[in-house]
C-alpha cells in the first residue's frame, strides 16, 4: 500500500480517462492471474479512505515516517539548502511535506504531483493559504511516465524530489528501477529524498494491512466501486473479500480481492468468470533493506548519502544525490 501515491498526465489533463481504466481492467481480467494496477484505487473516495488508513493504530508507516521527518527536519533542510524547489511524487494530502517546508530556508516553489485531480487541487489551495510566500504549482500527471515539470529551477537553489510513504514498494522491481532512472534524469543536479518501509516481522505487516475496522478492506474494494460507477461493470461487492498477506520469498505484502463464490462479471460487453476462491490481485507492497536500496539507487544513477531511520529500523528516509550533467556554461 502506498502512503503518498499519485499518478497522472502531464500538464493540465484531468484524472486518467475512463478508456484507459477500461483498457487496463479488461486486460487484467483476461489474464490467468487477474490483476489491476493499484493506481486505480485513488479516486476521491479512495484517497479519502487512504487518509483514514494512515490514522489507524495498526498502520505504522505514516506515523513512523512523520516521526523521522520531525526528528531530523533541520538536518535534512541543511542537505537541501536554501531557495529550493520541492517536487513531490504522489503528494496525497501534502501533510508530510509541511514538516520539510517548515524547516527549509526560503523555499521557492512546491510542485505536488497526483493522479486525483480534485483531491490535488483542494490540497494545493490549502497549501497556498498556509504558505503564502511559496509558489505552489500542482501538476496532475502520471509520475511513472516522462514528466513535464515547470521550467526555470530557482537559480539560487536546486530541484529536490520528495517521494515518501514507501510508494516505491508498489512497483515491480524492474519498474522501480525504471522509475528511479526517470527520477535521476528529472532531478538532474538535485537530489531525491526517498521514504521506504523496511523488512520486519510478518505479524506487524499483517496487522498493518488487515485493520480491525475494515477500512483497508473498503479501500481495496474501492477499485470495484470505481469500475461499477465509471465503466458500467457489475461487480457484486459483497461477493469479493479482502485478503492481504506477507509473501516472504518475495519480501512483499500482496493484496487481493477473493471471489467468495463462482460468478461472472460483465465489463463493457465482455464476460469474465471467477471461480470460487479465485483472486483479483490489486497491489504489491515490497519491503526493503538499506543495502538493497543503495544498490537500486546506484543502478539508477544516484549516489546514496545520509540515511535516517527510527529506533526499530522499521522505516527509513534516504538522501540520494542525482547526477549533475547540466551545463554550467
Amino acid at each position: 500500500m502506498k502512503d503518498n501515491l499519485a499518478y497522472a498526465n502531464a500538464n493540465d489533463a484531468p484524472d486518467l480517462p475512463p478508456q484507459e481504466f477500461l483498457r487496463d481492467l479488461k486486460r487484467g481480467l483476461a489474464r490467468q492471474q487477474k490483476i489491476i494496477s493499484p493506481k486505480y484505487f485513488y479516486d476521491a473516495q479512495g484517497s479519502a479512505l487512504f487518509d483514514r488508513i494512515c490514522d489507524l493504530p495498526e498502520y505504522y508507516p505514516t506515523r513512523t515516517e512523520l516521526a523521522i521527518l520531525r526528528k531530523h527536519a533541520r538536518e535534512i533542510a541543511l542537505h537541501i539548502g536554501p531557495h529550493t524547489e520541492i517536487v513531490e511524487f504522489g503528494s496525497g494530502s501534502m501533510e508530510k511535506v509541511r514538516v520539510l517546508l517548515d524547516a527549509l530556508d526560503r523555499p521557492q516553489r512546491y510542485v505536488p504531483i497526483d493522479i486525483s485531480e480534485g483531491h490535488l487541487l483542494d490540497a494545493a489551495q490549502r497549501m497556498r493559504l498556509a504558505y503564502p510566500a511559496l509558489e505552489v504549482e500542482p501538476l496532475v500527471a502520471d509520475y511513472t511516465q516522462v514528466l513535464v515539470l515547470p521550467p526555470d529551477v530557482p537559480p539560487q537553489g536546486r530541484r529536490v524530489g520528495f517521494f515518501p510513504g514507501s510508494t516505491l514498494g508498489n512497483f515491480e522491481p524492474q519498474d522501480a528501477l525504471r522509475f528511479m532512472q526517470m527520477c535521476a534524469k528529472t532531478l538532474e543536479g538535485g537530489a531525491l529524498i526517498l521514504g521506504v518501509d523496511l523488512v520486519k516481522s510478518p505479524a506487524v505487516l499483517h496487522a498493518a494491512y488487515n485493520d480491525a475496522q475494515g477500512i483497508t478492506a473498503d479501500f481495496n474494494r474501492n477499485v470495484l466501486v470505481r469500475a461499477n460507477r465509471e465503466l458500467g461493470a457489475n461487480f457484486q461487492l459483497h461477493q469479493f473479500a479482502h485478503s492481504a498477506f506477507y509473501n516472504a520469498p518475495y519480501q512483499r505484502i500482496e493484496m487481493h480481492l477473493v471471489s467468495t463464490c463462482q460468478q461472472t462479471v460483465n465489463v463493457d460487453g465482455a464476460t469474465y468468470r471467477f471461480a470460487q476462491g479465485e483472486t483479483l490481485h490489486t497491489e504489491n507492497s515490497y519491503k526493503f533493506t538499506v543495502d538493497g536500496l543503495h544498490q537500486l539507487a546506484l543502478r539508477a544513477g544516484f549516489t546514496p548519502g545520509q540515511t535516517w531511520a527510527d529506533a526499530d529500523h522499521s522505516f527509513c528516509l534516504l538522501w540520494l544525490d542525482a547526477p549533475n550533467s547540466r551545463s554550467t556554461a
